[in-house]
């Protein structure tokens, strides 16, 4: 089973925003008999390798969190939270799992929504060797900025993930369509919760400089993009 242990990641040394501390007290309130550990500059190895030196050094806090939620997690096993989800309930019922991921969109898995797998998975394995091992450090010392949902998302459609609504297992990796841990459209910011929803994700994205509009409008254009490649240009080739 997946231990009960939450983990989250703050780095920069700033004191947690109200929201975030909003969301933890959630965890607190869903999941009392967890461990919460937070990883920082005082608790993780920032020469871990060069993706890890070079986000930090940058100052890439969500990309550098990328690498280090998946690396904590297969060495530790638990759930990964980030600090702008809150839960609506307990996930106890989740712990079954050898692990488990969700979906933003349909078609489109993000670690950052919240995942969890025992110690040691060989897809957590996969996913951070991505990071140690493919050419992700440009030459001026800068990280290549693939996203999370990028990165996880063709990992698994490798295996056969199918962009519907489904609940699916690949590489026994139980994945859950966006109901279950991601209600909220970013691009309207309306929430439609079911009985399966487990936590909302609030995009917070408090390390990005751009106006949150600008990151809402281009999100909106992700699913134009995807029916594009999928129907558009598919008719051309």
């Amino acid at each position: 089973m997946i231990p009960k242990i939450i983990h989250y990641c703050w780095f920069g040394e700033k004191p947690l925003p109200q929201e975030a501390i909003k969301c933890i007290e959630s965890w607190k309130k869903y999941c009392p008999d967890y461990e919460i550990i937070q990883w920082n500059e005082s608790n993780y190895n920032l020469e871990k390798n060069e993706f890890v030196k070079a986000a930090y050094k940058s100052k890439k806090w969500a990309f550098l969190t990328d690498y280090v939620r998946l690396d904590v997690i297969y060495q530790y096993g638990g759930i990964y939270l980030d600090t702008d989800v809150e839960l609506l309930k307990p996930l106890d019922s989740l712990l079954t799992y050898q692990a488990y991921m969700g979906m933003e969109q349909i078609g489109r898995v993000a670690t950052g929504l919240g995942f969890g797998a025992v110690k040691g998975h060989v897809f957590v394995l996969e996913n951070k060797k991505f990071y140690e091992e493919k050419d992700v450090v440009n030459e001026d010392g800068s990280i290549k900025q693939i996203t999370c949902v990028t990165i996880t998302t063709e990992l698994l459609k490798k295996y056969g993930l199918r962009d519907d609504s489904q609940v699916q297992k690949i590489c026994d990796v139980t994945i859950f369509p966006p109901e279950y841990f991601c209600p909220m459209t970013m691009g309207t910011r309306k929430i439609k919760s079911t009985a399966n929803t487990y936590s909302i994700h609030h995009y917070a994205s408090s390390w990005k400089s751009e106006n949150r509009i600008i990151r809402e409008l281009k999100y909106r254009l992700i699913p134009i993009k995807q029916f594009i490649r999928k129907y558009v240009l598919h008719n051309f080739e």
